[in-house]
Parts: C-alpha cells; structure tokens; sequence
C-alpha cells in the first residue's frame, strides 16, 4: 500500500500514536516518531491478501501458530515502528503493547504484499526495523502484487538472514519455522496479470 506522512508539529511519541490511532477512521503507521497514513488497496492487492490469510489459515489448523488480519499492529521491540502487516503469524501465546490487545509484540512470520509504490520501502526500511528491532520475527516474506514473485528472508543462527526467491506460479516454499508450504499457484488465485512486453523479441526486430 502507498503512504503519506501527516503533518504533525512535533514529534510523536509511541504512546501519542496509539491515542491518535485508536481513534482515527482510516490506518496509520509509526515509524521514528513520524506517522504514516495508509491508502487503500487495489483488486490485485485484495485478492492476494485474501487467499494468502486462506492458504495461511489452513495450513495452521491444528498447530500452535496462527494467523492473524492486516488489522493487527505489530510493534518493534524497540517502539520505533508500529506497522500493519498484511498478515502475521504467532506461536504460542500471543503478548501485546498493553490491555487493548491490539499490538502484537511477539510476531513470528510477517508477510507483506508490496506494490511497485512500497516495494523499496518494504524491502529496506521496513524490513530493517523488523530484522533490527524486534528478536521475535524469523521469517519475513514479500508477495508482489503486480507479477508472480515471492521472496523469502529466514532467520538462521547467528541472527543471520538467508534469502530465497520464487517466480514461477508452480512454485512452492515452505516457511520453515512453522512447517507450512504455501503454492504460488494458490497466493496468485483470480489475479490477472499485466502482459509484459518482450524486450528480447523486440530487439530482434
């Protein structure tokens, strides 16, 4: 989804934020003291999102983790971001910000579904704030909304991320901390993609 920092007069406070957002009617994120309005979502964006959260959902019957809706903020340990993925899996008792229940703290797996708009933002900042500020996340996976293309970054030993990439709508990843194996296939159902010129052909001509 595509941002757009709010003009506010000073600098926000973590606890500003929630007060302000808890009572806002559309979406905000927090980043280093800055807040963030979320736009809305495209067709392909929701449709993505939607069977990713069904695929993910039940897969997870039955097991310890489960996953929870784009309406659940997550927050760094570090409160310097508090962000709504498009999906996020806990495991095991799920811990919060406060009594409101609607901060997670302890995310396990993040998914985010990027448009050609927050493709950078999601996979550098974004992702830096998660890797960087938070122990409990260790897997972070980007969807793209436009092509068939995942990418996978798992945390292995040593807090060292390991990186993996998939294109092809036969493809299939398993995210390995909860034994789940998602198909392309299945993430990319009803989306239709725009044809993409052939550079190639057309150089021969």
């Amino acid at each position: 989804m595509a941002f757009a920092r709010l003009k506010t007069k000073a600098f926000s406070t973590p606890e500003d934020y929630l007060i302000f957002e808890r009572e806002a009617e559309t979406r905000h994120e927090f980043i280093d003291g800055e807040i963030y309005q979320m736009a809305g979502e495209g067709l392909s964006h929701s449709r993505v999102c939607m069977s990713l959260a069904r695929e993910v959902g039940n897969k997870l019957k039955g097991k310890s983790c489960e996953a929870l809706s784009p309406k659940m903020k997550v927050r760094t340990s570090s409160a310097s971001l508090f962000a709504y993925p498009d999906l996020t899996i806990v495991c095991g008792e799920p811990q919060f910000h406060d009594a409101k229940k609607d901060v997670l703290i302890n995310p396990k797996v993040i998914f985010e579904v990027f448009s050609p708009s927050t493709e950078t933002y999601d996979r550098t900042t974004k992702f830096q704030k998660y890797r960087m500020g938070n122990e409990n996340p260790t897997d972070y996976i980007l969807i793209s909304q436009d092509k068939s293309f995942v990418e996978y970054f798992n945390k292995q030993a040593g807090n060292v991320w390991v990186y993996q990439s998939y294109s092809e709508v036969s493809d299939i990843f398993e995210i390995k901390t909860t034994d789940c194996e998602l198909r392309l296939q299945e993430i990319y159902d009803r989306v239709e993609f725009e044809i993409q010129p052939d550079f190639e052909e057309f150089e021969k001509q």
